[in-house]
């Protein structure tokens, strides 16, 4: 794409990391969500050069071109941040400003949680900086849903080994086109559940036609990503769900302290549920710096993509305002 190059960087984690970068100045760096590639920030990349930053967007652990390895325990948060704190460096800056979408959200915020030193400012879009809650994820879900209702919900049925890798990798096409185009069926509670005997891809319906800001060439975009080496090691983000819970006992309590943003589409099946709209309203505890929560109205999961003007138009509003 014009103005976007690409090279490796050896991260101080000890990872290869494929990045596309735009524009030189302060550091920007953009993490993607589940499941993408640095190709989900393409409009950002070139609109953050415009402005005079450098704007850097990695294949993060076990996606694309940076690939990773295959044992599940070298996917927990303190990797993906790790991975995240060691590239700021290996780019030649003392510290950025870190921007997350879906999973590059969390990744964003821990990142400023662990390293307050290097990040300079955090945004998040889609999910918000939840604090650590008194248990891990399977625990939670069981005392919310019941046993054994809780094993439908989408992150549950990702602790299967094979089955989803299986299920998203069999027409990478359809995939694709449900996960980004297609409407979510939301539970009464407003949770994604995966009805019984199906899969994941049943939490969406089938899109008469692609939105207009997707097109056929995105899509064959992520089929090719994706088409080597499938999605087993993106799911083993999702398999470290309660050992990032076991391994965040030291930051227990503790808040995330750069000046921060959050950007939600109000069509997000993240926020869809109640409980989940209501806490934005609490997050300035958790997140004493966080300067506003912008909702996007009509604005579904796929924030960046689906809004990439506003969401430039904000990323750099909040950069100016460092």
């Amino acid at each position: 794409m014009t103005g976007i190059s690409h090279r490796f960087v050896e991260s101080a984690s000890g990872l290869r990391m494929h990045v596309a970068e735009a524009g030189s100045g302060p550091l920007v760096l953009l993490l993607h969500g589940f499941p993408e590639s640095w190709y989900s920030w393409r409009h950002q990349l070139v609109a953050l050069a415009d402005a005079g930053y450098h704007a850097v967007a990695p294949d993060q652990r076990g996606y694309g071109r940076t690939g990773g390895p295959d044992e599940v325990d070298q996917y927990s948060i303190l990797h993906l941040a790790g991975d995240v704190a060691g590239l700021i460096g290996a780019l030649g800056a003392d510290r950025a400003v870190v921007v997350g979408h879906d999973w590059g959200a969390p990744v964003a915020w821990h990142t400023a949680l662990f390293r307050p030193d290097l990040v300079r400012g955090v945004v998040g879009l889609s999910v918000p900086p939840y604090p650590r809650g008194r248990a891990g994820l399977s625990q939670t879900l069981r005392g919310q849903l019941g046993d054994p209702a809780y094993l439908a919900y989408y992150m549950m049925y990702f602790q299967q080994q094979g089955v989803p890798e299986a299920e998203l990798g069999r027409d990478l096409d359809t995939t694709f086109r449900r996960l980004l185009a297609g409407a979510p069926v939301m539970a009464a509670h407003g949770l994604p559940m995966v009805p019984e005997g199906g899969g994941f891809l049943d939490v969406f319906q089938d899109p008469e036609e692609l939105p207009d800001w997707l097109t056929e060439a995105d899509i064959a975009f992520l089929v090719a990503e994706f088409e080597e080496n499938g999605f087993r090691r993106p799911l083993h983000w999702y398999r470290n769900l309660d050992r990032n819970w076991e391994l965040t006992a030291p930051w227990h309590g503790a808040s995330i302290q750069p000046p921060a943003l959050l950007i939600v589409g109000d069509k997000d099946l993240v926020v869809a549920n109640p409980q989940a709209r209501e806490s934005l309203s609490t997050l300035s505890g958790h997140v004493p710096g966080l300067r506003e929560v912008r909702l996007l109205s009509g604005c579904g999961h796929w924030t960046q993509q689906e809004r990439p003007k506003e969401v430039s138009e904000a990323l750099v509003d909040f950069l100016a305002g460092l």
